[in-house]
This record gives C-alpha cells, structure tokens and sequence, in this order.
C-alpha cells in the first residue's frame, strides 16, 4: 500500500508540474510523518522518501534518535518556544514561525548551537481563527523585525489552506501567498530570499504546485488516515 501511494503521489506532481510548465525538481515532496510510528518511516525510507515532516517536538526528536542520519527533518507544526531548544539542531527547516518571540528564541538557541537556523513565516492567508500564522497585513512588519537576526535564514513563507471538499477553492489562497513571496522578494531584503512556497496538503497539493508551490506536505496520501491512538 505505501509503495503504492507513494508512486500514485509522484505521478500526480509529475502531472501537476506538466501543466504548469515547471520542472519535476523544482518541487520537494515532505512526507508528513505524525502519528505515525518509526518502522512506517524506514519502509518509506528504504522506498526512497528523505524528507519528512513531523507536526510535534517529541515526535521529531524520538523519531530522529532511531531512523538514518541522512533523513532531512522538517518542523512544520506549531511551534512552542519552550520546545525549540529540543529540535533547533535537528531540523533542515521550521515552517511554522508566526510571531517576533518566536523567531526571538530560534535566534537565540540556534547562537548557542553556533547555527544559522532555516525558517519559513506561516502566513494565515485565509484569517481561519482556528489556524496560526501571521495576516497578511502583518507580514512587512514581521519581515522587517527578524530580518537583522544573524542567525536566521528567511526562506520563504508557507500557508495551511482551508480543508474544503473542492480544492479550487484554495487556489485563490496559494496565489495570494505566491504574490506575497514576490513582494518581498522585490525588497531585496537582507536574510530573505523567498525561494521557498511552502503550501498544499494531500487534498490541494496539486492545485498548489500549479500555483508555484515548491514544497507540498502530503500525509494522508502517503501513509493512510492518522491514527491519533498512538500519540
């Protein structure tokens, strides 16, 4: 079943990035790994998947303790600063920074570690109340506040879109946060380089890559329904 999902998942990048017009390696799959237990992600792993995402500290920790070293970790849950000294040497990437505090303390535990700490902003493109991330109104000014950090790399943003049954309706979303990308990037601001568009889960991913997403976090379609019993 993994070998398959796995295989239906890259023929549907591969079909996304054809109409497009975008190269097959401009896009890095994520496994989004939660809840699921360690030998699931080595049979992943022996299948070829090297990224992996995990919603929980705990979980990325225990995981990155036991599976091989050359698995590239990425944070893309919400991020408590209490937890970021547990992951801050462990993780190629944090997608979910959301506030100046946050970005603060990665700052600081990534200088105590002698790092450069890659970050993405989640931006809250669609104002769920439910959902984290900063609005986009606010986004200039966080931009503007972490940007002399030394020890952060800005590379890009990322979104989590609203479950809807029709993914068309989140293209407005993933187009919205593209635009934003460009829009920093035009101001050649200093530790950003936007060259990552973190967006698009197992129901949009699709419509995300046509819209210029270049990481899509697939979960679901990899390794099944969640079992939260194990948590």
């Amino acid at each position: 079943m993994l070998k398959e999902n796995l295989e239906q998942v890259e023929a549907r990048i591969q079909q996304a990035c054809d109409r497009a017009g975008r190269d097959r390696s401009e896009v890095t799959l994520i496994a989004v790994s939660k809840t699921k237990p360690a030998d699931i992600l080595r049979d992943a792993y022996d299948l070829g998947v090297r990224v992996f995402g995990e919603n929980k500290v705990q979980e990325l920790v225990d995981k990155y303790g036991v599976l091989p070293d050359d698995i590239r970790w990425h944070m893309i849950g919400h991020l408590q600063r209490n937890k970021v000294k547990y992951m801050i040497d462990k993780t190629e990437l944090i997608h979910s920074v959301d506030s100046v505090r946050l970005a603060e303390t990665i700052e600081k535990e990534a200088e105590k570690h002698n790092i450069t700490a890659n970050i993405l902003i989640e931006v809250n493109v669609a104002r769920e109340e439910s959902k984290f991330g900063v609005i986009p109104e606010e986004l200039d000014e966080i931009v503007e506040k972490i940007a002399g950090f030394s020890h952060l790399n800005v590379k890009g943003l990322m979104t989590i879109a609203p479950n809807v049954e029709n993914p068309e309706e989140n293209r407005a979303v993933f187009a919205r946060l593209r635009k934003l990308s460009v829009d920093i990037a035009n101001k050649n601001v200093d530790n950003m380089n936007m060259s990552i568009l973190s967006m698009g889960m197992t129901n949009d991913y699709e419509i995300a890559i046509e819209e210029g997403a270049t990481m899509v976090r697939v979960g679901t379609g990899i390794f099944g329904e969640r079992n939260y019993a194990q948590v």
